[in-house]
């Protein structure tokens, strides 16, 4: 299989807590990888570096493309906990649109084309007849499902999920893996969870994350 993300010998410190030491891990194209520990382990800490959101003091990340080193990878994020000001006056819409900005340039407008795929991607969501209701207005599990139209509206090459079922209805739980897994067939899914048994039914592989970054057997 083809390497997309290399982790080496990486070292996560937080001030005099070391959080995991000499972790390695290659993420490979089309994965379904799953991350599991308990809370405080280090889990978002990883995908945070994978994401390039903190850059490692001890160890490195490469990121690859067609077999070729790359400085950036495109990646779709959805985070643990939703942080969205819902006094904002930002509509659904607007939310999964957000997710193209770094596709247009500077002060120029959405194209047609790209407004008929975030249409496709808030239907996907189940979240269709809602597209002008502003942000506020919606529950915490449709909040949920808009973050992730935006993570995945770009067709990104890795999609990166802590913790997604947070605030999610049960009725879209259900869905959410159906969703995930014909998200994976174009691209790599890397997913944190608590559901352990559920996540671990789709996942090809499983890593283990306790002060230590370790591959487990898939149940």
């Amino acid at each position: 299989m083809e390497p997309i993300i290399e982790i080496k010998e990486l070292t996560a410190i937080y001030g005099d807590n070391v959080i995991f030491t000499n972790a390695n891990l290659t993420v490979y194209n089309r994965d379904f990888l799953v991350i599991i520990g308990p809370n405080g382990g280090g889990k978002t800490t990883l995908i945070r570096y994978m994401l390039g959101l903190k850059k490692p003091a001890v160890g490195t990340i490469t990121y690859f493309k067609d077999g070729k080193q790359i400085n950036n990878l495109p990646m779709g994020y959805l985070p643990q906990y939703n942080t969205i000001d819902k006094k904002f006056p930002i509509s659904v819409e607007e939310v999964v649109l957000s997710g193209l900005n770094t596709q247009k340039k500077l002060w120029k407008r959405f194209t047609t084309k790209q407004y008929e795929q975030v249409k496709r991607v808030i239907e996907r969501m189940g979240l269709n007849g809602l597209e002008n209701r502003a942000i506020g207005e919606l529950s915490g599990g449709q909040i949920q499902r808009a973050l992730l139209g935006r993570a995945i509206v770009s067709n990104p090459d890795v999609v990166i999920l802590d913790e997604p079922s947070t605030y999610m209805d049960r009725e879209f739980q259900s869905q959410l893996y159906q969703l995930l897994q014909k998200i994976n067939k174009d691209c790599t899914v890397i997913l944190v969870s608590h559901d352990v048994n559920k996540a671990m039914q789709h996942a090809n592989r499983v890593i283990y994350v306790n002060h230590t970054v370790e591959e487990t057997t898939v149940l």
